[in-house]
């Protein structure tokens, strides 16, 4: 092969990470992201020091709602990443995936913290330490005010349609329901509370309560273990709230087909199964590529006599309405018509005039054989329809040349003629020559029809 002297290193991951990284920067729209990045960095560790002096497990649990907005900036910086990506032959969908699989890791991180949440506040309930709430107010401020100011100034596309396309947890049920009687009173705040509102405003707003009606107790009564029963409530909101979308996401990244477009698809593959030329539409497939994105994939039986270009535009018109990344094989009807022999045979041996059967000598000796049955004459033998060693069973014959002349080729001479050969065992096998006739192994048996045993003609 040829020698390329000069040929770059591969680079290492963090040399491509970093590569990437750049080619995102580059991006003025990452700009404003990666300034709430640091923002989010900076009051992250002055909350987790606040939660170390007040030794609050409720502002704990409230700080890992602030860690997981910088995971969902994260997300968005891999979904401008995946805009400005082409697909390539490793990756022939593109890497819309990336941002699916992003959505799903921050979900599941964030139902692992609310988990080590409810571990510790376990432990808590055994031996309550004292809470100081001298930063514990400020930090629940500060904390809301850094979610609210993420959730709301920046648009994340992939969230966005997580928490419209996934089921409602149950705090945004309990939520909708108190909003339905508030708004039958106001009829003006249905545009904020309903259909239903943002889980992740929710949460932040529910968590941010929890945390002063804790501040109020304990400055009023000392009573410490309303803090962890804030951290447990905060747990389980959080993992309600996140438990949904990452069903949603992980749906999508096992290629499962989404619910509510079964329906729409079933209708548009028996329009396609009515085209003209189509005689079958099988093997179909239909998943989800990414956020909003269905590819799938569908074999189109077609007649012999159809045009497969016309076939395959009318069917990929039909599908494209819903599939955007769509797969179509195209083949022609397979039928064969039936053959009348399956292996092949000489030329020599379509002759049947040139030709006689010879056959082989018997398995076993005369004198074990049964001459009017051809079977073994032993008591413990099995039926002769199940005999195993009769001869002719296992033989094959042998076919030789007949080196003699007929001159009526395949016509038969209608007379007797005496047998080419006979088998020790007395059976007789007629030859394929000038006769016509038929004779038993019977050593009785008369020798021509119409006679009697001995010789006398019949009446």
């Amino acid at each position: 092969g040829t020698i390329h002297l000069f040929r770059k290193s591969q680079r290492s991951l963090v040399g491509k990470l970093t590569h990437e990284f750049r080619l995102v920067a580059a991006d003025r729209r990452s700009w404003k992201i990666l300034l709430f990045g640091a923002i989010n960095l900076i009051c992250i560790g002055f909350l987790l020091m606040w939660c170390s002096s007040t030794n609050s497990i409720a502002l704990t649990a409230y700080t890992y709602l602030t860690i997981f907005d910088l995971f969902s900036l994260v997300t968005c910086l891999i979904s401008y990443w995946v805009m400005m990506k082409k697909p390539s032959p490793v990756y022939s969908f593109g890497f819309e995936r990336f941002e699916v699989l992003a959505v799903f890791a921050s979900t599941v991180l964030a139902q692992l913290g609310a988990l080590f949440i409810l571990k510790e506040s376990a432990e808590r309930f055994l031996e309550q330490p004292e809470i100081h709430t001298g930063r514990l107010l400020v930090g629940t401020f500060v904390a809301l005010f850094l979610n609210l100011l993420t959730m709301l100034s920046i648009r994340n596309k992939p969230f966005a349609y997580v928490s419209e396309a996934a089921s409602t947890s149950w705090l945004q049920e309990h939520v909708a329901d108190l909003s339905r009687s508030i708004c039958g009173i106001i009829p003006g705040l249905s545009s904020i509370f309903l259909p239903r509102m943002n889980p992740f405003v929710l949460i932040d707003i529910a968590g941010a309560l929890a945390l002063c009606i804790t501040y109020m107790l304990i400055e009023i009564n000392n009573y410490f273990a309303v803090d962890t029963a804030s951290a447990i409530a905060i747990a389980l909101m959080t993992f309600g709230t996140m438990y949904p979308m990452s069903v949603y996401s992980g749906k999508v990244l096992l290629q499962t087909t989404p619910p509510h477009v079964i329906g729409q698809l079933d209708k548009l593959l028996r329009e396609v199964s009515t085209l003209d030329g189509v005689l079958e539409v099988r093997n179909e497939h239909f998943w989800t590529l990414g956020f909003g994105t269905l590819a799938g994939s569908v074999h189109v039986r077609i007649r012999r006599d159809a045009n497969e270009q016309l076939v395959l535009a009318h069917v990929t018109n039909r599908l494209y309405t819903l599939v955007s990344t769509l797969t179509v094989q195209i083949f022609k009807d397979d039928w064969i018509r039936p053959t009348l022999a399956s292996v092949p045979i000489a030329n020599n041996i379509l002759n049947l005039s040139d030709h006689h059967i010879v056959p082989m000598p018997p398995l076993k000796a005369a004198e074990n054989v049964n001459p009017g049955t051809s079977t073994p004459a032993k008591a413990s033998s099995p039926p002769p329809e199940f005999a195993f060693n009769t001869p002719g069973k296992n033989v094959s014959p042998v076919i030789l040349l007949n080196t003699q002349t007929r001159p009526y080729g395949l016509g038969f001479n209608h007379g007797s003629t005496p047998y080419n050969s006979v088998l020790n065992q007395g059976f007789g096998i007629p030859g394929m020559g000038a006769t016509q006739g038929f004779r038993t192994g019977l050593t009785n048996a008369p020798s021509r029809y119409g006679t009697n045993t001995r010789g006398q003609p019949r009446p």
